[in-house]
């Protein structure tokens, strides 16, 4: 009698298409955005041992673990470097499936999630970075936190719920310290957790079904090819193990910085964000904070969302690069993609 499958192996379907299942298609790019998070949590989970925050500390306890803690600057960096890291994953994991018609039904409900976690994803990058409480966050963080001001009616409220007190204070680190784990992480655990499911219940991997002429339906299912799990665990391990040594390696040799602490009195002479947000800062200089700064964001996002619910709701395409049915979607997503990028390279140039 076979060995029964291990509880680690019932996480995967019985049956994955071999097609679909070939680097080439998926990238590995859902796998490793999971190996981040979970990357992510153990380190965090790390530095928490050592990180206080309050305005007098934070600061100089990320110059601790940086500097004295051992190994702590292998933590911290493997924390930066896979927050980077899983923004440019998520992100392409996200056009991975829009070019292969991944979001057509029955995962529309599935594309809305990951597009979530793609905002959260943001602001967990950039909580994280408020959290070490230094020079070179200090601007972002004083205009991130003013374009909520800008709100209509509830912007007050809303910059009160975010740092804590009417201006930017003593207790700023600790409300983002308490939005950065309670507030993001963990409903970003959920989601992920959520996304996973739907995977399962949507049938797994989206996947072109093979159809044979004057065949019934069902019969259809049986000439798909398929891999084992023990396979495809096989092949997400490698995917793991290259990407930690990616990880590591940029973490020896471009390790990430920590400046002196902040001074809200004394900012710098020049504006900076951090690098996935230098499109919304030139964004902010052709119009006003709102409507530069909230309301088209929010509307680009809004195209992506209505994407399977307006944009392309045929069935046909799906598990196809490139295809046919999905071309409107596709263009709508890399104009975007083209305009965001055009605007960090703006950013990155001036």
């Amino acid at each position: 009698m076979p060995p029964r499958p291990s509880f680690f192996l019932h996480l995967h379907p019985p049956a994955i298409p071999a097609r679909e299942a070939r680097f080439r298609y998926t990238f590995g790019l859902g796998g490793i955005s999971l190996l981040l998070f979970l990357l992510l949590v153990i380190t965090g989970a790390l530095e928490l041992f050592y990180y206080v925050p309050s305005q007098e500390n934070a600061n100089a306890s990320v110059q601790l673990i940086t500097y004295l803690v051992p190994y702590g600057w292998l933590v911290r960096g493997l924390h930066y470097w896979a927050a980077q890291a899983m923004l440019v994953v998520v992100a392409l994991h996200m056009l991975r499936v829009v070019f292969t018609g991944g979001y057509k039904p029955p995962r529309a409900l599935n594309w809305l999630f990951g597009l979530s976690l793609l905002v959260f994803t943001l602001l967990l990058d950039f909580t994280g970075l408020v959290l070490r409480w230094d020079i070179d966050i200090a601007w972002a963080l004083t205009v991130g936190t003013n374009l909520l001001k800008s709100i209509p009616l509830a912007g007050t409220t809303l910059y009160q719920m975010a740092v804590g007190s009417a201006a930017i204070g003593a207790g700023t680190v600790v409300r983002f310290f308490g939005w950065h784990i309670f507030g993001l992480a963990l409903p970003a655990f959920f989601m992920m957790v959520w996304h996973l499911f739907r995977v399962r219940r949507d049938g797994g991997i989206s996947r072109r079904l093979p159809t044979k002429v004057n065949a019934p339906p069902q019969s259809a299912s049986h000439s798909v090819q398929n891999i084992s799990r023990q396979e495809l665990v096989y092949r997400e391990v490698q995917a793991a193990v290259a990407s930690t040594v990616v990880l590591v390696l940029l973490t020896v040799f471009f390790p990430p910085s920590v400046g002196a602490p902040a001074d809200f009195a004394n900012l710098p002479p020049e504006a900076t964000a951090p690098w996935f947000f230098l499109w919304v800062q030139q964004l902010l200089q052709f119009g006003s904070p709102f409507l530069m700064g909230i309301l088209v964001p929010a509307m680009l996002l809004t195209l992506l969302a209505v994407i399977p619910y307006l944009v392309d709701r045929r069935a046909e395409g799906v598990g196809e690069w490139f295809n046919r049915p999905g071309r409107l979607a596709q263009a709508l997503t890399t104009a975007i993609l083209l305009f965001v990028v055009a605007l960090i390279a703006r950013g990155w140039l001036r």
